[in-house]
Order: C-alpha cells, then sequence, then structure tokens
C-alpha cells in the first residue's frame, strides 16, 4: 500500500465506517423482508378442513381409507396419431412412479405400460388387457401382499370410466390429477398454498358430479342441494382468499420496486433442482433441497449478490409438470405473478433426465401460457436465461444459449452470476461507473445507500478524492448529480 492510499483510508476512517454500518442495517432489512414474505398470510377467515365438505370430497376423490398403499401403475400410451406422445412410455411410468414415491408410504409395487389407440373409451382397456390387470392383482393376492389401489397414469378419467374400473378391478381407482392432490396437500404448509390446493379440487368435484348426472349408472354421485351449497360457498370463500394473497403478493412487489431491489424468478419442471440452484447462488444453508417432485409449493424469496455488489431477490417457484388438467395449473397463478412481473427468469433444466427436451418444450408452453393470461398485468416479457443444471451426472453436453452449471460442484456457477448481471443491469437501466467523489464528503455514503458499491480506492492524482466504482440506475444517477454538482464523473 503506498502512502498516498495509506493516508487517504486514514482519514477516510470515520465514514468509510458509517458506510458500512449503513450497508449492514440495509442488508438486514432487505433479509427481514424476505423472511417477512416467506410468513404465512394473515388468512384465516376460512376452515380448510371442515367435516361437511370432506364428506362431499370423499365421495368424489375416492381417498384411500388406510395410509399405506401398494400401487399397481398402469401407463396408458396412445400407439399413433394426433394424441401419440413423444416422451417414451418407459419415462411416462418412471415419472408416474416418482409421483407414487413423493407420498409418504405410497410403494409402486409394479408397473405395466398399455398401448391404446384411444383414451376416450369407457372401458379404458380392451377386454382381453383387463383379463390380464385382473391376473396380475389376483397373482398378489396369492402372495400375501394385494395391491390397495391403481394409478392409472392420465391426467383425468372421466366419472365413467372410475366407476368401470372400480366395479371390474375391485381397487381404489386414482389419476394423475388426484394422486397429485395427494401430494399438494402433503406439501402445502403455508395458509396460501393450502388455500391454492383446496381450491384446486373444486372444479374436480363439479366435474365428477355433472358427469355423474348424465350417466345412466345406478352408482351415481348425489349431492343435496344443501350440499352443493356448501359446495358453492367453500368455492367462493377460497376464491376471495385467493385475491387477497394476490393483493398481498403484489403489495410485497411493490416494496421491492421502491427499494429497488431486482428480481430473478426460478422456474423449471418439478424435480429440475431449482431450490439446489438457488442454494449455490446465495450459499443459504437453510435451504433444504428436496428429492421430491412438487416439493416447493409456496414462491419463496432469498437474497443473493451477483459479482458487482449488487443485491437480488431469488423466488422459488412451484415446479411444472406434463399430463396434468389446466385447473391445477390456474389455482397457482396467484403466486405465479410473481414470474411474469420479475425482471429475469431463469429457467433450470435437469441435463441428466433423459426427457429434458420435452421437459423444456413443457415448461416454454407452460411460461407461454402464463404471459397470455396475464397480459394485462404485465407490460413485457421477462427475459429468461437457459441453464442446464447437474452436468455432474453427464459425461458430455451442448447446446446453444445454454448455462451449464453444477449446483452440487458449483461448476459454473461464477459465469452464471456475470450472465444474470449483464442482463439485470440491461433490463433495470443500470450501469457499472467509476464516480470521483470527495474524501469524507457525504457522497460515499448517498452512493452506499442508493447503490452497489464495488470498491473504493484513492485518486492517485490527488488523496483528497476518492475513485468509487458503483452499479447504479439511470435514475439515481440524475438525482446524484442534482445533488452533487460540483463532482465530477468518469466514464
Amino acid at each position: 500500500m503506498n502512502s498516498k492510499t495509506f493516508l487517504v483510508l486514514r482519514n477516510y476512517k470515520n465514514i468509510y465506517s458509517k458506510s458500512s454500518l449503513f450497508e449492514h442495517n440495509f442488508t438486514r432489512f432487505v433479509q427481514k423482508r424476505c423472511l417477512h414474505e416467506n410468513e404465512e398470510s394473515n388468512i384465516n377467515n376460512i376452515t380448510l378442513e371442515d367435516r361437511e365438505y370432506d364428506s362431499i370430497a370423499a365421495t368424489v376423490f375416492q381417498k384411500p381409507s388406510i395410509i399405506e398403499q401398494r400401487v399397481l401403475v398402469i401407463q396408458p400410451f396412445v400407439k399413433w396419431g394426433p394424441n401419440k406422445k413423444v416422451t417414451k412410455p418407459e419415462l411416462q411410468i418412471q415419472e408416474a412412479e416418482s409421483l407414487i414415491h413423493s407420498i409418504e408410504n405410497w410403494i409402486a409395487v409394479q408397473s405395466i405400460k398399455v398401448p391404446l389407440q384411444s383414451l376416450s373409451k369407457k372401458t379404458v382397456f380392451g377386454k382381453g388387457k383387463l383379463d390380464e390387470i385382473k391376473s396380475i392383482i389376483s397373482g398378489t393376492k396369492a402372495k400375501g401382499k394385494p395391491f390397495t389401489s391403481i394409478f392409472i397414469s392420465v391426467g383425468i378419467l372421466t366419472f365413467a370410466q372410475k366407476q368401470f374400473l372400480t366395479h371390474e378391478l375391485k381397487l381404489l381407482i386414482l389419476d394423475r390429477y388426484s394422486v397429485v392432490i395427494q401430494i399438494l396437500r402433503k406439501h402445502a404448509l403455508s395458509t396460501e398454498s393450502k388455500i391454492q390446493v383446496a381450491l384446486a379440487e373444486i372444479p374436480y368435484i363439479w366435474n365428477s358430479l355433472k358427469e355423474s348426472s348424465t350417466n345412466n349408472s345406478t352408482h351415481q354421485i348425489y349431492l343435496s342441494e344443501s350440499q352443493k351449497q356448501i359446495l358453492r360457498i367453500r368455492e367462493k370463500k377460497l376464491r376471495n382468499e385467493l385475491e387477497k394473497v394476490r393483493n398481498h403478493r403484489k403489495l410485497l412487489r411493490n416494496k421491492r420496486t421502491q427499494k429497488g431491489i431486482p428480481v430473478v424468478s426460478i422456474v423449471g419442471y418439478t424435480n429440475s433442482g431449482k431450490t439446489s440452484l438457488i442454494q449455490a447462488l446465495t450459499n443459504d444453508s437453510k435451504l433444504i433441497p428436496r428429492n421430491q417432485l412438487f416439493a416447493t409449493l409456496d414462491v419463496t424469496s432469498h437474497s443473493g449478490y451477483l459479482p458487482s455488489n449488487l443485491q437480488v431477490i431469488y423466488m422459488d417457484t412451484v415446479g411444472f409438470m406434463s399430463d396434468l388438467p389446466t385447473e391445477l395449473f390456474e389455482c397457482f397463478v396467484a403466486t405465479l405473478e410473481d414470474v411474469v412481473l420479475s425482471d429475469l427468469i431463469i429457467h433450470v433444466q435437469d441435463l441428466s433426465h433423459e426427457n429434458v427436451i420435452e421437459q423444456k418444450k413443457h415448461v416454454n408452453n407452460t411460461l407461454q401460457k402464463l404471459f397470455q393470461s396475464m397480459k394485462e398485468t404485465s407490460k413485457r416479457i421477462p427475459p429468461v436465461i437457459n441453464v442446464g443444471n447437474k452436468i455432474d451426472l453427464v459425461s458430455t453436453y451442448s447446446g446453444d444459449n445454454m448455462n451449464f452449471v453444477s449446483s452440487k460442484t458449483s461448476h459454473g456457477l461464477h459465469q452464471l452470476l456475470e450472465v444474470i448481471e449483464d442482463k439485470i443491469l440491461a433490463e433495470t437501466d443500470r450501469k457499472k461507473m467509476v464516480l470521483r467523489v470527495t474524501n469524507g464528503g457525504p457522497e460515499i455514503s448517498w452512493l452506499y445507500k442508493n447503490g452497489a458499491v464495488t470498491s473504493v480506492e484513492a485518486d492517485e492524482n490527488n488523496p483528497n478524492f476518492l475513485l468509487v466504482r458503483v452499479v447504479i440506475s439511470n435514475t439515481f444517477i440524475h438525482k446524484f448529480k442534482n445533488m452533487f454538482l460540483n463532482k465530477k464523473t468518469l466514464n
């Protein structure tokens, strides 16, 4: 350290200490705000588990009577035609098994794939395949470990299909909607997420009731007028509470905007490593990633820093999944508004998954639908950074416009942070600058308050001045000039 620099830093000691104290207090404020956003909203005007509703839901959902479930997983797939999926049936079965294993004490004992010409038949399967399924069920009974339920891995089975299969196979029949509801109920911890999950059940009940009324079978779902009224009132209350959630999140977004803190939303297919990436970017040891589908239901915020010392908020979001009815997705729109209204979106993709390309397409399509549904709310679509995660699990990887990282080994994270910073600076109209300010003057404290100070150095030509490297928005640059007109700015 040369003598000029030492002299400047000695003279600067007191004001720098004050600035550091301010920076510390500001950081504490942001962290406190992040914590506040993750707390449950004070929404206690509705009972989510009232007995009357539970009796109605149990009639429609046919909820398991025992905790432990031994499940036969059946993956139907269309062999040809416009409804044929690109995803291989083997990969569809893997995802179906993962859904079952995401529920505590549920086991996918056996899985089979069944080729079909169409999924619209009342019987779903032909007589030969039904006899084969019955034989499988009988085989497990003979061994003393019978199945307790059957998971038909399609979005929604019609009331007639469920009724027919229940009658033929004598077991509880589940579709993807009812299984996912089970998972969501388990992972819904905050009042906010519980409201959204409770609301997601209502369309399924109404749809089943409607189909039942047009079905000639004797095993119809019957609800009295008073029960239907209970259902209507519950749905209305839930939607009102969900609107309160939207208003609450809007208030939090406005406060973040006032503080000028950029927001980065992390999206991706369920279990792609979103939470792990946020933990790696923020070094937040309190975050505990879980190897489960739909492990994250609440949109939570986490504070982090970019290479320039600029503070940002990372928003962790609920994962996307294919073959889910739109009614499920729509119930989470209130929290997904944060994605549309953020400054930047990071799309995390699991490179180790064989179906990563189709997962990417599904997330992109879902985002597009989300943007379209909220075009009145959002003036522009945030830019998207594609991140290929889990490169430690693959031998080779390649792709255009892709940032390759490993949340586990930290490979590529610094380069990703630089990309995030460049995008954030462009989107939020910020610039990296070097400002020449008076040593011991009020400018330095003002810059710490209104910008992200990277470094402070003595001016070698004049120890009475400091060179401050800072990231600052154009709005605050103009304010700086108005307050300190006699100061020189170095580009």
